[in-house]
């Protein structure tokens, strides 16, 4: 019966698609304005995915974006890939690192360094398999040099520094969108329409469901979410002073400490994963630019760094992953670092004037910090000669004074659907029955807050780092809305999942490869004339496993080949 049924299916879709065909699949105009078959809101790594697989299934498609420069925390500087089991990656996200490999076998694009060289290093020799010919570690301009191959090469319209009207620019034909309108006034209308920002704006002025912050462990039976004391990594691990004057609770807290004391813990809260930029450095002095000393420096942010340095030594260089040409991603890493801890509690939900001014106070923050550790007299000389030898890449971010555009953005708002992954579904204990992808990185949440312990002592307190057994599966129930609230919107980041199972998920591999899936679930929902919540799952999976998609770990049932071949890869930081 299952395979009569998966017959019957498939005939219903040719006959859908010849029904397609005669209307005009690929742009079909009404009113005044072109009618795209998808659209995607959203210029990062998974909107472009979304988009190349839509042309790919000859629909018409259009990427909208805030956006100047595309391809999302991939392209601003995450070049050191969170990709846990490489084995798992398939599809379209394959190719992006596979491509990568090609890119870097070009002798012209090695100018600060060889190849022979980066390969040498020995953190470095692990992100390449010449078995694979994949790369996991690459330029930011590499990274937007190969997506705006894709966008070239597919013919994809881009409408770049477009805002989406949050209040009153989506419209709806009962559970439909039928268009977007941007604050300058143009809409964009669409069959199918994919969220693909890191804060799921759309999928809000929709009237999706969606949460942020914590759950308590209560919530879904849990036992990492929520608030989370007495962790141990990128921590205060030494007793250090949190009060301006040392001893002195009357002086009042240095900055970047939050009021409260250690609290309930699994308890359930506002807070986020703290927020940084994925900054590319380089020691190569043709190609160094100084770390510049921001507008509005205060060096008295950093007196608990100064502390945090005196207790813990010189910590702050642990994270300068390599990357080709001599750069790096440069991450957060130690008790005070790169994260701005407890400064983005409104983001997700905030206006653009507001995000606009937190991500400004955190380029502050942090540019501050590097100015602060490379020039201050106070900070160890060590530390200060090192710091000194580093600066911004000058071929990187040319056109943002070598910074990077995009603040990592690693948890904004999360969609609550009829299926929500927690850290069981992660750790296999409950079953996950429709497969669109797989993850499989560390159930992961960096520092949520900073406060003062029972003894008087500076705490972080939210970081979360625990392995997975094995790589899971990521149901298609978690990238569509509730049945009954909006029948034609994918969202292959803000995905329906918990704070700790998030964490986890929010890999660029994985939002790439969700990406992929939604853009051939709205497809599928097109051809059949259904809500995406009814898209047939078994025709769906065929599409999947066609375009190279890996649905399960095949691994676990056929012995260690594959692991080996690309073996896990985790980092105390991401």
């Amino acid at each position: 019966m299952p395979m009569l049924r998966l017959l019957a299916l498939t005939l219903l879709c040719l006959l859908a698609c010849i029904g397609c065909a005669s209307s005009g699949v690929t742009e079909a105009k009404q009113g005044d304005g072109p009618v795209y078959d998808v659209v995607v809101y959203g210029g990062t790594s998974a909107g472009i995915i979304a988009a190349v697989q839509a042309k790919k299934d000859s629909l018409s498609v259009a990427i909208v974006c805030p956006d100047t420069r595309l391809g999302g925390l991939t392209a601003n500087g995450l070049g050191w890939t969170d990709s846990g089991r490489k084995h798992v990656i398939g599809g379209l996200a394959r190719d992006f690192y596979t491509d990568m490999y090609a890119y870097y076998q070009n002798n012209a694009v090695w100018k600060h360094q060889t190849i022979d060289e980066f390969v040498a290093i020995p953190r470095a020799t692990r992100t390449i398999n010449h078995t694979t010919k994949t790369l996991w570690s690459f330029e930011p301009s590499a990274a937007k040099t190969i997506y705006e191959r894709y966008l070239a090469e597919h013919a994809i319209p881009v409408f770049r520094d477009h805002w989406l009207d949050r209040d009153n620019g989506v419209t709806m034909d009962g559970r439909r969108i039928t268009a977007i309108t941007m604050l300058n006034g143009k809409a964009f209308r669409g069959r199918q329409f994919i969220d693909a920002t890191y804060e799921g704006d759309l999928m809000a002025a929709a009237g999706v469901s969606y949460t942020t912050g914590r759950e308590s462990n209560s919530t879904y039976g849990e036992t990492l979410n929520g608030n989370q004391p007495g962790r141990k990594t990128h921590q205060f691990t030494k007793d250090v002073d949190p009060y301006v004057v040392p001893g002195d609770p009357t002086s009042g807290l240095l900055p970047h400490i939050q009021e409260g004391g250690t609290g309930e813990p699994g308890a359930g809260d506002h807070r986020l994963q703290a927020y940084n930029f994925r900054v590319c450095l380089t020691k190569v002095p043709e190609n160094r630019v100084p770390f510049p000393k921001p507008e509005g420096y205060d060096p008295g942010q950093y007196e608990l760094l100064l502390r945090a340095l005196k207790a813990h030594g010189a910590y702050v260089f642990h994270k300068f992953d390599p990357a080709p040409n001599a750069k790096t991603d440069t991450n957060n890493h130690g008790p005070f670092s790169t994260d701005n801890i407890g400064m983005n509690y409104g983001y997700p939900d905030a206006s653009y004037e507001r995000r606009a001014e937190i991500v400004e106070a955190h380029r502050v923050y942090q540019q501050g910090y590097f100015y602060f550790l490379s020039n201050d007299p106070r900070v160890p000389a060590q530390v200060r000669e090192q710091m000194s030898q580093w600066g911004l890449a000058k071929d990187e971010f040319v056109e943002s004074g070598h910074w990077p555009t995009q603040l990592y953005i690693r948890e904004a708002r999360r969609m609550v659907s009829d299926f929500v992954i927690t850290e069981n579904h992660l750790k296999l204990s409950l079953p996950t029955p429709r497969s669109v992808g797989m993850g499989s990185y560390n159930m992961d949440s960096h520092n949520t807050r900073r406060y003062v312990d029972g003894q008087g002592f500076v705490r972080n307190e939210g970081d979360v780092q625990v392995r997975l057994k094995a790589p899971y599966p990521i149901d298609y129930a978690a990238i569509v809305p509730k049945r009954g609230e909006c029948d034609n919107l994918l969202v292959p980041i803000c995905v329906s999942a918990s704070h700790i199972a998030f964490g986890s998920i929010r890999m660029e591999p994985v939002f790439m490869i969700l990406g992929q899936s939604s853009a051939q679930a709205a497809r599928l929902a097109i051809e059949l004339g259904v809500a995406v919540q009814d898209v047939p799952y078994g025709v769906l999976r065929e599409r999947l496993l066609a375009a190279g998609q890996v649905l399960e770990d095949i691994a676990q049932t056929s012995g260690a080949t594959q692991r080996a071949q690309d073996p896990p890869r985790f980092t105390t930081c991401r």
